[in-house]
């Protein structure tokens, strides 16, 4: 084969696995010269390096979010890495993106599923940059007749918002969407806060009751309706409907929806992270 094919070879090799140039040569030379062969003998050379860091979390990386108008669905995700200095590496960002087209196109029906079919791009971007990289969650939203998706995403990646709306209102959606990442809310509305959530916030405000001293000598029924009216003033600060409107906050985000005739059918709001214990010992 010519040099110069090999060259080529060479450069096709590097781009797609990252590994050093003389690296590359030496794998297609064991491999007759077969691209994929070559591929797979620097993944396992670098199985052993991944290997040892398999103990490592990847609570750095990106969430995103993408909304397809003509086809009427939004999906969001949340792809991790160990380090901030490979989640802001055009090799990370595009696999977010191809990440991100894969679930538009075909909708995975569950994360196992997802992971499976992108497992050979993860394992290719983890030979390049060195480091663990996981798909963690994501969700894909398709909007009801009439409806409208509005999408936000706060600081490259650090918070990424997906909201429906009963109607259409694009400019409304994503200013929701903005809100909806500032204000980090848990519930819509009082109605919708889960039960378990609501006894264990109301266990709470039924102990401040009893040893309130001020409150000794009420009723029993009356302690009772002013702990249940704690739990509320307490959950309502996570209830988006009760929080303030990012772009006019003299209103509340019910008072704005009501304005505009307009109501929330669900949101969800990813911060990067949100739940990952880190090691002490990892870097950032």
């Amino acid at each position: 084969m010519a040099e110069k094919k090999v060259i080529e070879l060479i450069q096709t090799l590097r781009g797609r696995t990252g590994a050093g140039m003389m690296d590359c040569k030496k794998a297609l030379e064991e491999n007759d010269l077969d691209i994929e062969k070559a591929i797979d003998w620097l993944r396992e050379k670098g199985i052993a390096k991944q290997a040892k860091r398999a103990g490592r979390v990847a609570a750095e990386g990106a969430t995103s979010v993408r909304v397809c108008p003509k086809c009427g669905k939004g999906v969001i995700a949340e792809v991790n890495c160990e380090t901030d200095f490979v989640a802001n590496s055009d090799k990370f960002r595009g696999l977010v993106n191809a990440v991100l087209s894969y679930l538009m196109d075909n909708e995975p029906k569950d994360l196992e599923e997802a992971r499976a079919a992108t497992q050979k791009d993860f394992g290719d971007a983890g030979i390049a940059v060195g480091e663990k990289l996981e798909l963690r969650r994501f969700e894909i939203v398709h909007k009801g007749e009439g409806h409208c998706l509005g999408s936000y995403i706060h600081m490259g990646g650090k918070i990424s918002v997906l909201v429906e709306l009963e109607k259409e209102d694009e400019k409304l959606a994503n200013d929701l969407a903005m809100t909806i990442a500032a204000n980090a809310p848990l519930y819509l509305g009082l109605e919708d806060v889960p039960a378990a959530d609501r006894e264990r916030e109301l266990g709470i405000a039924k102990t401040e009751v009893a040893n309130d001293p001020k409150l000794a000598n009420k009723p029993d029924s009356v302690k009772a309706t002013i702990a249940e009216r704690k739990a509320d003033k307490a959950l309502s600060a996570y209830c988006f409907l009760l929080q303030d409107y990012l772009l006019d906050p003299s209103k509340k985000v019910g008072d704005v929806l009501k304005e505009k005739g307009n109501k929330i059918v669900r949101f969800v709001r990813y911060a990067l992270g949100d739940g990952i214990q880190k090691d002490q010992g990892q870097e950032n």
